[in-house]
Order: structure tokens, then C-alpha cells, then sequence
């Protein structure tokens, strides 16, 4: 997974800054944007784990996934999202990400054995990154707001999650943290990719 996280991630960028500065026209761009911002973010749970490894820290942060799930409740009205539903979006993106982090440290238990490479900085390298992927997802947020509640919003949600996998070309070895997380799954209010009942 760790050889794969830097193409993977340059792959999502280039994305996610072409489909920024398209039009939607009738597609359903912004589905496609924000799953392009989610998958960025779920890469990031690999270096984290690294870190959390290499510093003998627990997957689990309770105090600071309540102070991030604050911040986005206290931005989401100004940003003209519902409060409830950035809280919601949010907290599936930290369980998303744990599950990542939470599958690599069972794997280097079995091993026995460490990451080899060096993790980068939490503090100065990955959480900065983190922060500006939650002011981005804010205002992604803002555009699929409008239409969340539509009866066709899953369908077009799992239509845009194909499309994307077909324009990044994405692994089929790397599906497993956007189609079987939470990452999507209150995207839609009736459900979405992900969702569980």
C-alpha cells in the first residue's frame, strides 16, 4: 500500500483540480469532486499510521476528533451547509481513515515488523495537509448540499464514484477504503455509497 500512496495521490490532485475548474452543465461533477477530496484524504491515513506506529500512539484520538468535528460544525453554517450534516460527513471521514490505519497495524503486527520508511511529521507535514483537505471538503459540501435530498442522489453518487475510479484509473487493489468505509455513506440523506443501515 505504502509504494502505491504517491501516484495514487498525485493521481487524485491532478483529479480533483481538473474537475474543480469544470463545469458541471448537467453531470454530476460535484459528486465526483468530493470523491476525488475524500479519496485524497483517505491516503493520508497511511502516513498517520506510520507515525502513530513509529510513536507507540493509539489509532484512536477522542479529544481530537471532537475538536475537528467542532470546527466543522462551527464553519459548516457560514459555509451553508447543514451543521448536522458536516458533523455526520466528518465523523465517517476519521472512521474511514481508522479503519485505513486500523487494517495497516494488524498487518505490521502479523509481520512483525515496522514500515520501513520514515514517517513524515505529523504535526508540521500531515496534519497541515489534513486541514486544508477539511476547508476544501467544506466547500464541497456546500455544492452537493442542494442535492443530497434528491431521490436519484445514491444512484448518481455510485455513477460518479465509477466515473472517477475510470478517470484515475484507481487500482482495483486500493477500492476497499472508498467502496467498503463510511467515507460516503451520508453523503445523500437517504444513503449512499457505504451506507450501513
Amino acid at each position: 500500500m505504502r509504494r502505491r500512496s504517491k501516484p495514487f495521490l498525485t493521481s487524485a490532485l491532478a483529479c480533483a483540480l481538473a474537475l474543480a475548474s469544470a463545469r458541471a452543465d448537467g453531470d454530476d461533477t460535484t459528486f465526483t469532486n468530493l470523491i476525488a477530496l475524500v479519496s485524497q484524504r483517505l491516503v493520508l491515513a497511511e502516513p498517520v499510521a506510520r507515525w502513530k506506529w513509529a510513536h507507540h500512539e493509539p489509532v484512536t484520538d477522542a479529544l481530537r476528533e471532537e475538536a475537528l468535528l467542532k470546527h466543522v460544525e462551527e464553519r459548516a453554517s457560514a459555509a451553508q451547509v447543514d451543521p448536522e450534516f458536516a458533523r455526520q460527513f466528518f465523523r465517517d471521514q476519521i472512521e474511514a481513515s481508522k479503519d485505513v490505519q486500523n487494517a495497516l497495524f494488524a498487518n505490521w503486527r502479523v509481520l512483525r515488523a515496522a514500515p520501513e520508511e520514515s514517517p513524515p511529521d505529523l504535526a508540521k507535514d500531515t496534519r497541515p495537509k489534513l486541514d486544508r483537505l477539511t476547508q476544501s471538503l467544506m466547500s464541497a459540501l456546500a455544492h452537493v448540499e442542494p442535492m443530497r435530498h434528491a431521490d436519484d442522489c445514491p444512484v448518481r453518487l455510485a455513477e460518479s464514484l465509477a466515473r472517477w475510479k475510470h478517470l484515475t484509473r484507481y487500482d482495483s487493489s486500493m477500492n476497499a477504503p472508498i467502496t467498503r468505509t463510511r467515507a460516503l455513506s451520508h453523503v445523500c440523506a437517504s444513503g449512499g455509497v457505504g451506507a450501513v443501515g
